[in-house]
């Protein structure tokens, strides 16, 4: 497969070599000058790995980290000038995979990149989880409908991931909250109803009328609607 690493740097001339590299080990590459725009391409993508930089204009890459933490568990290295063991700790804290000081070798950081890869998906031993003639495919963090693929960003991944594990269960919004974005996560619990609208726009025949994604009204949602 084809993983799709987000870089963040506000460096014009450090992104472009990232990315340039990226490229050249055939990896697909999105790209961001600062956290807000980091923050707009994750939530609207499907990310696999974030290179992230930490001194940026407006908000940090702490602050972005944060933010992705809230609903992803996607693999993060955190790129800086900063050597100090504080930053090193917050980052890690912070739930940071992998610390790259710069300046640093391009060569190094590939490996780094392609050893967390193959660490966190495990492509061998993807496990593919189905309903109808839908498969979630959890190593990859791909949605297909038979062999067509459907686009879905990480957000929606991780959302889409609960319903599959709880087929037949009506799941309160707190419920899906839990296991889909963790204990920790400080949104809007009616985010949830904005994704799984998007949800149904891409899995549904009939958005309007859905057969997969069911609404029970004053208790939560119902996947796999056509089994029960």
């Amino acid at each position: 497969m084809r993983y799709q690493i987000l870089v963040v740097e506000d460096q014009p001339e450090i992104r472009t070599i990232v990315e340039k590299y990226l490229l050249k080990e055939g990896y697909a590459v999105l790209t961001a000058s600062d956290g807000l725009e980091a923050l707009a391409l994750f939530n609207s993508s499907t990310v696999h790995l974030v290179l992230l930089d930490v001194m940026m204009p407006g908000i940090d890459g702490f602050e972005v980290l944060k933010e992705i933490r809230n609903i992803s568990e996607v693999p993060v290295i955190i790129l800086t000038a900063r050597q100090g063991e504080v930053d090193r700790v917050r980052g890690f804290r912070g739930g940071v995979d992998d610390y790259v000081v710069k300046p640093f070798s391009a060569k190094e950081l590939m490996l780094r990149v392609q050893r967390l890869l193959l660490r966190v998906y495990h492509e061998a031993d993807e496990i593919v989880h189905r309903c109808d003639d839908l498969s979630l495919h959890a190593g990859s963090m791909r949605l297909y409908r038979g062999d067509q693929e459907i686009p879905i960003t990480t957000a929606e991944y991780q959302l889409l991931s609960a319903f599959f594990r709880n087929q037949g269960r009506v799941m309160s919004r707190e419920q899906l909250i839990e296991q889909a974005y963790g204990t920790e996560y400080d949104g809007y619990d009616r985010n949830i109803d904005s994704y799984i609208k998007n949800i149904r726009q891409k899995i549904e025949i009939d958005p309007r009328h859905p057969q997969l994604l069911l609404t029970k009204y004053g208790a939560g949602y119902l996947f796999g609607g056509r089994k029960s």
